[in-house]
């Protein structure tokens, strides 16, 4: 029998969660942040749960779906202007600007329904599910196609390019290994 009331829920599930968060999220007072935040889902929800014996999943998917938030709340993001520089304005002390430029011809080079992709989610502001709305797709398949769209614009990236990030995921520096990324060489 699975437990029904919060307290019980808590008792049973607290440490192995607290365990769960820790190992994917550094700072141990943003786990417990987020430790609790599950179990005021958890109260919130108990009413709905269509299956109580389903419930080690569904406290886990909630706790995923956190961590998954917490990660995007803190990604540094910034957005490509419709009007980059012209690589003669840049300093040459600012490699983001230098990595936006030839991020810009990567992002043209990439296959159509990915270059699609990208520009609707990360461009212009679209979720994913209004992605697949937009294009017909299936939720999971618009998923995919972004996340194959990523993958395939860093690796073009890297394969062309040396981008030392620091800790944070930042860019630190940034210089082309070949003319692909630099249509002017």
């Amino acid at each position: 029998m699975y437990p029904s009331t919060l307290e019980t829920i808590w008792e049973a599930y607290c440490i192995k969660l607290q365990g769960f968060l820790r190992s994917r999220v550094s700072d141990d007072a943003e786990a417990e942040d987020l430790l609790q935040e599950v179990f005021i889902r958890v109260h919130h929800h108990l009413c709905c749960l269509p299956q109580p014996e389903k419930m080690d999943s569904w406290i886990y998917q909630i706790a995923r779906n956190l961590v998954i938030d917490y990660y995007r709340r803190r990604r540094d993001t910034f957005e490509l202007p419709d009007d980059l520089p012209a690589e003669s304005e840049l300093t040459e002390e600012d490699p983001r600007e230098a990595l936006l430029l030839s991020l810009k011809e990567v992002i043209h080079e990439l296959p159509e329904p990915y270059r699609q992709a990208l520009l609707l989610t990360e461009y212009q502001g679209l979720s994913q599910v209004e992605m697949a709305d937009q294009l017909g797709l299936s939720v999971s398949g618009a998923k995919s196609r972004v996340q194959r769209a990523r993958d395939r614009l860093r690796d073009m990236i890297l394969a062309c390019c040396h981008v030392e990030l620091d800790r944070r995921g930042r860019v630190m520096d940034y210089y082309a290994h070949c003319c692909c990324c630099n249509p002017d060489s």
